[in-house]
């Protein structure tokens, strides 16, 4: 059989590029466009130029600044003795706390800060231990920040200290090498580009994060805040361009060098390596386990305060058991929202991991042009560049626009759905072509040459085989649907609200205990669904191989083992 003429093989990706194009460079295009639209329609910088010579606008570009690079200064070596604490020693608790850890990941930005506001706020439990002060401003801005940022962080420096090679540690041991002395020339040199690239993602995550500072910020401006008060508040659609243009430009340059660290770190461990079983050591432990049990305790008690709050009667002077909090159609959205975003959520996961499975499998599988491959795979990684809040408002630009034919998405489930995938695309493509990458090559080749169309492929192996991989982008789609405040905010309509965006609404109103009960449902509903995933996980590795394992056989032959095959991917 002949293999794919070279225009054939070019459609896929070719259809791949064209739907990216139009669902996140035109966008940007517009975004760009906007910002440098003069009164009579002409291009000019005089948009920047104003937005520049204000000068609390102009202190809200330094503020960014200062607060990404606070947070990230403080949130570095916090989550990574963390996270060496969990890798590389023998402390007490290990599940426990690497678990508890990663409860602000399933939650919006704004219920940790909504936690300190309830501890150290004007009526906070705590803020008699303050002598007088109150956690508004940059100082809670940071620390709610911290808080927020901090778990990310332990994801990656996990990953990066887990890819140990315990034969370094042993030729350092060998020659002499003293505890300090093997941590500086074999430890940190491994882990330098995880320490990169979470650096980056601490920064990008605090620079672009909205919650936050509309809880606490106060008076500390910071252009995520901008971009909301110039689109909502004053309607200046070019000034809020001009914002969203100046935090994405630093964005795109700092997710394209956590890229590159990123592809370094993963070449640090050869096929030869073999892994670290880390000896005991009584002090060490108990000092980390110390450490450990601390940070997870602090993280616990503002959730944990959070929904003491939402089931007091009047928090702190009533703290009777009360559900009034919980009479949730009072407030903004109601229990509608938290339905409305429960379906948003589920149809994110379900067409999100789709498409990025697709995306990747035309990429790496069909062997499109180079230069298409490349266009392709570079589209895919700009959402990752994208803040919330710019995707939003070039959304809102691009498909609010009458002329644009795709203007009846607007204003429509349609294009939270849209938005919500393309938001979140990047980490799910590169889960995919782990997956995808994991598997056999010649598995298209043999079908093929046995008359098996590449979709027959797919479904009988492929997908049996990456079942698992497609589980957990669908889950991590779901978490941040759930979570997301930035790209929904522009584009939701009347009467399709979030339960992420009531939060903030509701903050706004003065309506903090709601916001915290509703903050909760949104932690429970994550925290349900992600038991349930790791339930269903082995189920679908056994299923997946089961149902892959004739059709594998026959194509790659009897010595061919899918489940060998599978194994990098789950």
């Amino acid at each position: 059989m002949r293999a794919p003429s070279p225009i054939a093989a070019a459609v896929p990706a070719g259809i791949a590029c064209a739907v990216a194009a139009l669902v996140l460079l035109a966008p940007l295009a517009t975004l760009a466009l906007r910002s440098l639209s003069g009164p009579d329609g002409a291009l000019t910088l005089a948009n920047y130029g104003r937005y520049l010579a204000t000068p609390t606008l102009r202190e809200s570009v330094m503020n960014t600044g200062l607060l990404g690079g606070a947070t990230t200064l403080i949130v570095l070596p916090l989550a990574f003795l963390f996270a060496f604490g969990i890798e590389r020693t023998n402390m007490r608790f290990k599940g426990v706390m690497s678990a508890l850890c990663l409860f602000p990941v399933l939650t919006p930005s704004l219920l940790p800060a909504m936690g300190l506001v309830y501890l150290f706020g004007h009526q906070g439990l705590l803020t008699p231990l303050l002598g007088g002060n109150v956690i508004y401003g940059a100082h809670g801005v940071l620390i709610s920040e911290i808080v927020a940022a901090f778990p990310h962080a332990v994801i990656m420096l996990r990953a990066a200290l887990s890819m140990a090679d315990a034969r370094l540690y042993e030729q350092a041991e060998i020659l002499g090498a003293g505890p300090w002395r093997r941590f500086r020339a074999v430890t940190l040199p491994s882990v330098r580009y995880g320490l990169v690239g979470a650096g980056i993602v601490v920064f990008t995550r605090a620079i672009t994060d909205i919650g936050a500072p509309a809880v606490l910020g106060g008076d500390f401006g910071v252009l995520a805040l901008d971009i909301y008060k110039q689109v909502l508040g004053q309607q200046n659609f070019e000034m809020g361009s001009v914002v969203a243009m100046l935090l994405l430009a630093p964005s795109l340059v700092l997710v394209g060098v956590e890229r590159l660290a990123s592809s370094r770190q993963a070449a640090m461990v050869s096929g030869k390596s073999t892994a670290r079983h880390p000896p005991r050591h009584v002090l060490r432990d108990v000092a980390f386990t110390t450490y450990g049990a601390a940070v997870t305790l602090a993280l616990a008690s503002l959730l944990l305060t959070c929904q003491m709050a939402a089931l007091a009667r009047m928090w702190p002077y009533d703290l009777s058991f009360s559900f009034a909090s919980y009479d949730l159609e009072r407030y903004d959205g109601g229990w509608r929202a938290l339905r409305n975003s429960i379906g948003l959520a589920t149809a994110v996961a379900v067409s999100g991991a789709l498409a990025a499975f697709t995306g990747a499998y035309v990429a790496q599988r069909t062997r499109p042009a180079p230069a298409l491959r490349g266009l392709f795979v570079l589209l895919a990684l700009l959402p990752a560049a994208t803040p919330g809040l710019a995707l939003g408002l070039a959304y809102a630009l691009f498909f609010g626009d009458p002329a644009n034919p795709f203007h009846l998405i607007y204003g429509t489930f349609a294009i939270l759905l849209v938005a919500t995938v393309i938001h979140f695309y990047s980490v799910a493509h590169l889960t995919s072509v782990s997956a995808l990458n994991a598997l056999d090559v010649e598995f298209e080749p043999a079908a093929a040459v046995l008359g098996r169309g590449a979709l027959h492929t797919v479904v009988r192996v492929i997908a049996p085989l990456s079942a698992v991989p497609l589980l957990e982008i669908a889950l991590y789609l779901f978490v941040n649907a759930m979570t997301t405040v930035s790209a929904a905010v522009f584009l939701y309509p009347t009467d399709f609200k979030l339960a992420s965006v009531s939060i903030l609404n509701m903050d706004d109103a003065g309506d903090m205990a709601p916001a915290a009960a509703m903050g909760m449902m949104i932690l429970y509903v994550n925290l349900g669904v992600r038991l349930l995933a790791q339930g269903a996980g082995s189920r679908l590795r056994h299923a997946g191989n089961v149902l892959a394992a004739p059709t594998a056989r026959a194509l790659a032959g009897p010595a061919s083992d899918p489940v060998q095959a599978s194994g990098a991917a789950t």
